[in-house]
């Protein structure tokens, strides 16, 4: 069964809130934009993935997106498989056009059709994910445990060529519809070859409870202050920023859309942004001219309060 689904990740969750408010001459605006696409585009190569290994659920334990600590090292897994005999890892890549394995050299290349450009070894990225994972797995006193990995294309229309070893290559790349059918004959090897039947479900029960939520200073890593945000409810209808405030809700002057509850989703992506947000940063971000009209929609939405001394700081409140 699967026990971790996979939910959009925090950077480009993060992104997404961001971009929308910023000037379109912000300098580092192109650069976030290429970012959210990038990572946009993993994203959905993972989804891609995960309808296809859907078809394990039955038989072996599944986690998405699995972040574990270990040794003052974190490392990140796209999907792990907790099979009947051995664990199975699952890196994801999303590449349109031709990629070549280079074997030789230790590269991936892709051809877009109208540039070539080199990416880091996606096999050499997956051999340090399972030293980290058998490291870890001895950590926690499960030895001898067999750890095998896939990289699977995500894209069906991708082309895959070989530059080196074509044979060794194929035995763990293959598009995303192959690599069900290549766990279950692998984890079918192991049991012929008389491995013991694992604990499946109580491994990835283990692993679950020390998973972490893999995250980034989106706003440092791009110089960002609140400063640089701009104010305002994005209007649900037609995206415009800017609704008005009427009484118990909002309005869009572009397209009359009215809304009771418009603000929350821009409270909540503050929060995300800044881990808490206070009366005055939401009259400044809602465009609110009342104190007691901000106290309201911050109970309203779902916060927490911090009721410690240092909220009452300038008669501020912090959720």
């Amino acid at each position: 069964m699967k026990i971790k689904k996979r939910s959009k990740p925090l950077p480009l969750r993060k992104l997404d809130v961001i971009i929308p408010r910023l000037s379109p001459q912000f300098p580092r605006l192109p650069e976030m934009k290429e970012e959210a696409k990038k990572q946009g585009r993993g994203y959905s190569g993972e989804i891609k993935v995960d309808y296809h290994l859907e078809i394990l659920a039955s038989r072996y334990t599944l986690l998405d997106d699995v972040y574990l600590h270990n040794n003052s090292k974190n490392f990140q897994i796209d999907s792990l498989i907790a099979g009947n005999h051995g664990i199975f890892i699952i890196e994801t890549k999303n590449y349109m056009g031709t990629i070549i394995f280079d074997s030789i050299l230790k590269q991936l290349i892709r051809d877009d059709g109208n540039v070539e450009s080199g990416f880091n070894y996606p096999i050499t990225q997956t051999e340090t994910q399972k030293f980290h994972l058998r490291n870890w797995l001895l950590k926690h006193r499960l030895t001898h445990i067999p750890i095998y990995y896939f990289i699977a294309i995500a894209d069906p229309t991708t082309i895959i060529k070989v530059d080196g070893d074509r044979e060794a290559i194929s035995k763990v790349v293959a598009h995303a519809a192959r690599i069900p059918g290549m766990i279950i004959e692998k984890d079918q090897e192991l049991a012929q070859a008389g491995k013991p039947k694992l604990p499946d479900y109580q491994i990835g029960k283990m692993i679950l409870h020390e998973c972490g939520v893999y995250d980034m200073d989106i706003m440092g890593q791009f110089g960002l202050t609140c400063r640089n945000l701009l104010p305002g409810v994005f209007c649900p209808g037609c995206g415009i920023r800017g609704m008005q405030r009427i009484h118990g809700g909002w309005i869009c002057r572009k397209c009359r859309h009215k809304s009771y509850y418009a603000h929350v989703k821009e409270v909540h992506d503050y929060v995300l942004l800044n881990g808490s947000i206070t009366n005055t940063e939401c009259m400044w971000l809602l465009g609110l001219n009342s104190r007691s009209t901000a106290t309201r929609v911050l109970q309203k939405s779902g916060l927490i309060y911090l009721k410690e001394p240092k909220c009452w700081v300038k008669k501020t409140r912090i959720y």
